[in-house]
């Protein structure tokens, strides 16, 4: 008996483990930057040279696709009106044209060769690795995520703040309910330093890098495929068992940006999110040692392929 109730301490003391992380590891007084917004259209703020590049092509793709329409459709209204029954009674035959053929062929060309030599570099750049000064490693989750700083030897788990797996006895006292918004909840959110907009966003662990450095994921997933998206970043990794894939980012400002798992995984995909935070050097130095006391010898609980 004095044994078994030993053990339940410890299992007790492993799933309060991370609500304690959540408060001494917290920081606070970071801008949320990259989140949806309700009625609001285009891109998250791009933070990286990534998420930059992508913003420039769409609008430059954005632009060729709405010239092209626009000739198309008043080409295609001049013929209407110019050579209709009335205006052109006996209507001309004929089957070649030379200047217009070589026109709409090498036209095309043109267009897709600019796009190309545009896209390219863009493309080689999000692929090309370069060499990490964080190497962090994500693992994708029914559904929540796993984190592991490789080269400090620690990890952590990641819950939407609202997942069964993030309520206490004193909440669910409170009257929260997991994965539904009510005025609980929304107190659970303002403990994390989060609002009612952060919703369905925020988690109760984060992601944490210094501002300018470059940061590696390496993504993958322990049960079916997800990927970790970051729109404010501009990248996305599918997360697929026993594969070990790679991306990588720079912020160039200080905030706090969510994401989502962007492969629908099963019943609670929408339950998912991912939260970094980008801070000054000095504040990520000290939130390093606070997470290595917190997190470091704390043996992860799932081993997957590409361990």
């Amino acid at each position: 008996m004095k044994h078994l109730l030993s053990l339940s301490g410890l299992l007790a003391s492993f799933a309060a483990l991370p609500a304690f992380a959540q408060e001494s590891l917290r920081i606070d007084g970071l801008e949320i930057i990259g989140k949806p917004v309700d009625g609001e259209m285009g891109f998250q703020p791009g933070v990286t040279r990534l998420a930059t590049d992508i913003h420039d092509l769409d609008y430059l793709i954005l632009v060729i696709i709405t010239l092209i329409t626009v000739f198309v459709t008043g080409l295609i209204l001049w013929v209407a009106v110019r050579y209709n029954k009335k205006r052109n009674p006996t209507p001309a035959s004929f089957t070649h044209n030379t200047p217009i053929e070589i026109a709409w062929t090498i036209l095309p060309i043109v267009i897709l060769v600019l796009i190309g030599a545009y896209s390219l570099p863009i493309l080689f750049r999000q692929q090309e690795i370069p060499v990490a000064d964080i190497t962090i490693k994500a693992v994708g989750n029914q559904w929540y995520w796993s984190y592991e700083y490789v080269d400090e030897e620690f990890g952590f788990d990641s819950y939407m703040i609202g997942a069964p797996a993030t309520l206490s006895a004193e909440d669910e006292q409170a009257g929260a309910v997991a994965n539904v918004l009510n005025p609980a909840m929304e107190a659970k959110l303002a403990a994390a330093g989060y609002g009612r907009d952060e919703w369905l966003l925020a988690t109760d662990t984060s992601v944490v890098v210094p501002i300018g450095k470059t940061i590696v994921m390496q993504v993958t997933g322990s049960d079916v495929i997800h990927a970790w998206a970051m729109p404010a970043f501009g990248v996305k990794q599918d997360a697929v068992p026993g594969r070990l894939a790679e991306l990588w980012f720079s912020a160039d400002k200080e905030g706090v940006y969510f994401g989502q798992c962007s492969e629908l995984c099963g019943q609670a995909h929408a339950y998912m999110p991912i939260t970094v935070k980008v801070v000054s050097e000095a504040a990520y130095a000290e939130w390093l040692g606070k997470a290595k006391a917190e997190y470091a010898g704390i043996a992860q609980p799932v081993t997957v392929a590409s361990n």
